[in-house]
C-alpha cells in the first residue's frame, strides 16, 4: 500500500513527522479521511483528535485545538497553535481548564469575554473527548 508524508506542527514544536497510510481529523464540515493521492486541499480544522495510521500499522493520536490542514497528493500538513500527543494529554488538567472556562462563561461581562470563554470551553471539551478516544484505542 502506498503512503504519504504527514507533518503535524504546533506553534512550539513539530509533534509528528513520518510516513502514513491514512489520516483522519475533524474538518469544519465533518470528519475528514485522507489517503495517499488525495486531491489538493486547504481547509480549517476544528478542535479534536488527529488519527494517523502509520506505515507500520500502528496508530498515532494528536489533539489539535483547531488549525489549518493542507493536503497534497504525497504530503499532509496539519498546522495548529496547540497540538498535544495523545500520550501527553492530562485529563485532570483538561477538567480544571474546562471548569475555569465554565466559570469565565458565567462571569463574562462583554461579548468578547463571552466568545473567548465559549471558545475555550469548546477546546477543552474536544480535548477531553480526544483523551477518551485515545484511551479506548489503547
Amino acid at each position: 500500500m502506498s503512503t504519504m508524508q504527514v507533518e503535524v506542527v504546533s506553534a512550539e514544536e513539530a509533534i509528528f513527522s513520518g510516513r502514513a497510510k491514512f489520516v483522519a481529523l475533524p474538518g469544519e464540515a465533518g470528519e475528514l479521511g485522507i489517503l495517499p493521492g488525495h486531491v489538493p486541499l486547504i481547509t480549517r480544522i476544528k478542535p479534536g483528535a488527529v488519527r494517523i495510521e502509520k506505515e507500520d500499522g500502528d496508530e498515532e493520536f494528536v489533539f489539535v485545538a483547531g488549525g489549518i490542514l493542507e493536503v497534497q497528493p504525497k504530503c499532509v500538513t496539519v498546522l495548529s497553535d496547540t497540538a498535544i500527543r495523545g500520550h501527553d494529554l492530562d485529563e485532570a488538567k483538561a477538567n480544571e481548564a474546562r471548569k475555569a472556562a465554565e466559570e469565565a462563561l458565567k462571569n463574562a461581562k462583554s461579548d468578547v469575554d463571552l466568545a473567548r470563554a465559549q471558545s475555550e470551553l469548546a477546546v477543552m471539551a474536544a480535548q477531553i473527548a480526544a483523551l477518551r478516544k485515545f484511551r479506548q484505542k489503547r
